[in-house]
């Protein structure tokens, strides 16, 4: 699947992980997902009106089920580490509990603009630091992204593939 109408979105399994409306029923019977649970990786690049979209793929590892809510964080690293520019904002759009079962995957889509439209470019980074939901260990991922014209957002971890 490509760009739709509403946004970016990408193709994602659709037993990859079920959603759930009600956050106190999934939290009451499944722990929430941690870096050790989870393959993180990013899928293709895809631009639009303007903006460069990628997604960011949480894939649980684990033999048991596990729990995502909400924005992970992101950040883009150089090659020693130091962080290039603020973490990326919450793009505002609403979630849910998205359940993990084992081997399934959901993904959170961070943007930026497509080069320097209305101000500069940052240095290009060569990491994504990504911080699962509630998570105070991040992943690093070599992954090339340059911050531009002071747009930095990530969407909440789903599975309908949408920022």
């Amino acid at each position: 699947m490509g760009l739709t109408a509403a946004g970016a979105a990408w193709s994602a399994t659709p037993t990859a992980a079920r959603t759930s409306s009600t956050a106190a029923h999934t939290s009451s019977s499944l722990r929430t997902c941690t870096v050790s649970d989870l393959y993180v990786s990013t899928g293709r690049k895809e631009g639009a009106a303007g903006s460069l979209y990628w997604p960011v793929r949480f894939t649980n590892t684990g033999t048991t089920s596990c729990a995502l809510r909400g924005y992970p964080g992101v950040s883009v690293l150089d090659t020693a580490h130091h962080q290039i520019g603020p973490a990326a904002t919450h793009s505002g759009r609403s979630y849910d509990t998205v359940t993990l079962t084992p081997s399934h995957s959901a993904s959170a889509v961070v943007r930026t603009t497509n080069g320097p439209v209305g101000g500069p470019c940052l240095r290009a980074g060569t990491y994504l630091r990504i911080y699962p939901p509630a998570s105070r260990a991040a992943a690093l991922l070599p992954a090339p992204w340059k911050i531009c014209s002071g747009v930095f957002q990530v969407g909440p971890v789903n599975v309908q593939g949408v920022f």
